[in-house]
């Protein structure tokens, strides 16, 4: 961990970011979920891995040019768009329907041991994350869930981080000031923004820890502060 700063001994709560923080994707990709070529050649059987990538690529200019997180659908309408495939409401449902997250989704290893032992310790926990409002339902099937007492969700706030708000709903929704929260988070850029903000903060870099800001290469080093 870099030492360019010290934790405040007022620290009370950790608020995480989740995505690159708690949990990854499986097989390496945010969007769309691991199921989506699969619901689509149900419909259409003729579409090739290429057109896919295509797709995909598109739906990721959408995401960056979206002034916040965007709605499922409107997602999934753009990479159908692409596709040459009609939206139809039963394709939509198809590809926003339940599946238990560990079909496209898993723990970091270090994730469970850390938040029992926080927990334990009497630690405050917190989600802030740009996401889409289903995100308290796949910690769920994750089994991380009970932990957090609130979430700070950027498709449920309207805007997404560094907006002030997203940090501050989750401390407020905790009842403690910004200098008693920990933000932690894979960005520097969102750590330096919570710093400004008056919190703590840590960058989450498992292959080596940078120097922009504080920094951790493992969630465990966070008991270290608690």
């Amino acid at each position: 961990m870099t030492t360019s700063s010290s934790p405040s001994s007022d620290l009370r709560a950790v608020l995480f970011d989740s995505g690159g923080v708690l949990i990854r994707p499986v097989g390496g990709r945010w969007n769309p979920r691991a199921d989506f070529e699969e619901n689509v050649l149900a419909h259409d059987s003729s579409i090739t891995p290429d057109r896919f990538a295509d797709a995909v690529a598109a739906g990721d200019r959408f995401m960056a040019a979206s002034p916040g997180t965007p709605d499922y659908d409107d997602y999934h309408r753009v990479l159908l768009g692409r596709l040459g495939v009609e939206p139809t409401p039963e394709l939509l449902s198809a590809l926003r329907r339940d599946v238990h997250p560990s079909v496209f989704l898993e723990l970091f290893p270090d994730v469970l041991d850390t938040l029992a032992e926080l927990r334990r310790r009497g630690t405050r926990l917190a989600v802030v994350s740009d996401a889409w409002p289903n995100l308290p339902d796949l910690h769920e099937g994750l089994g991380i869930r009970d932990y957090f007492e609130v979430y700070a969700i950027s498709a449920v706030l309207g805007c997404e981080k560094p907006d002030p708000r997203m940090y501050h709903h989750a401390s407020t929704g905790l009842g403690l000031k910004p200098s008693e929260c920990l933000f932690v988070d894979d960005l520097p850029n969102l750590v330096s923004a919570a710093i400004a903000l008056g919190y703590e903060g840590r960058t989450l870099c498992r292959t080596g820890a940078t120097e922009q800001v504080p920094s951790i290469t493992s969630l465990t080093e966070l008991l270290e502060l608690f």
